[in-house]
């Protein structure tokens, strides 16, 4: 899935040559901050979806762990644009991580102990397959989303994602695909890596910012695309029982990006199957990457032009 070369530290290097040594803080106590960008397709070749957004949170969720980035939100974009070019894709799934280095071992860095930066570029297609054709089963964990005020969860930091594991763990020996977690209140949260979209009476809802999720791009921007649509959208507070009443369920994310679920618990979401709401959201999304949607809202970065503009600078 790794493309040759990545971007570590400063400079372009082989994939084999960005070590980390064993005793890194990042590895001991899950002090890294990182995100998921996709590069697509296009017919103006690979266009990176939303990356000044993406920077904006790594720079957000380091400053919430004190992790000095060391470089320029414009550097780390000349950055991502680089490890494209270095390895010619046409798409990828892009990975910038920031981590605490090798530095000591107590819980508490020390001043001045190091931080690493890399960028790695995959190929990585669907994420739950071809369940953003035909659904996905899925599954509501015991494992319950942390209060407020216990981490931050809008951070999209390392060790968020152990409660992740516990999640996606659980939904794999339940023979589901995804698994649904609830907030400390007992009211639906997220998805192991998703946030999660029901359509219930035509209206499209969400769980809020404050239900302890990772408050994602591309749940932003089924909204913007959904209010453009003219269907209308509402973020509340929403029970476990309205997944079971819901018209129809689909989860978003980087790596999912649009991906409709067919059951929860084994019952049937609506008829089985993904529902209109779901698939006129589809068709808006990746309509922006072969142009069968307007980009009004500048979240296309088209790499080539972007690098030709740097060079002529």
């Amino acid at each position: 899935m790794n493309a040759p070369f990545l971007w570590h530290n400063g400079q372009i290097k082989p994939w084999a040559e960005a070590t980390v040594h064993v005793s890194a803080h990042a590895l001991h106590y899950g002090s890294s901050v990182f995100e998921g960008e996709r590069v697509y397709a296009t017919p103006q070749g690979p266009a990176y979806f939303r990356l000044d957004d993406h920077t904006r949170r790594l720079f957000e969720s380091a400053r919430m762990y004190e992790i000095d980035i060391g470089y320029t939100p414009e550097q780390i974009n000349s950055a991502c644009l680089d490890v494209i070019v270095a390895n010619r894709m046409p798409s990828a799934y892009v990975r910038p991580i920031v981590f605490r280095g090798a530095g000591g071992l107590g819980v508490l860095p020390s001043e001045g102990s190091p931080v690493d930066v890399s960028i790695m570029a995959l190929n990585w297609g669907a994420y739950l397959g071809d369940a953003i054709e035909h659904g996905a089963d899925v599954g509501v964990s015991s494992w319950n989303r942390p209060a407020p005020n216990t981490h931050p969860t809008w951070a999209k930091a390392g060790g968020n994602y152990l409660s992740s594991q516990l999640i996606a763990f659980e939904a794999r020996r339940g023979g589901y695909a995804e698994g649904i977690a609830l907030g400390y209140n007992g009211l639906l949260s997220e998805g192991a890596g998703e946030n999660l979209f029901l359509v219930r009476r035509g209206k499209l809802l969400t769980p809020p910012t404050s239900a302890g999720i990772l408050a994602g791009i591309t749940r932003d921007t089924v909204l913007t695309l959904a209010a453009d649509l003219g269907i209308p959208c509402e973020e509340r507070d929403l029970p476990r029982e309205a997944l079971y009443s819901a018209e129809e369920v689909f989860m978003t994310g980087t790596a999912a990006q649009i991906t409709p679920v067919r059951s929860v618990d084994r019952k049937d979401v609506g008829n089985g199957k993904p529902g209109p709401v779901t698939r006129q959201l589809q068709q808006a999304f990746f309509g922006l990457f072969d142009g069968r949607t307007e980009d009004r809202w500048g979240w296309l970065t088209h790499v080539r032009t972007a690098v030709s503009e740097q060079e002529a600078a």
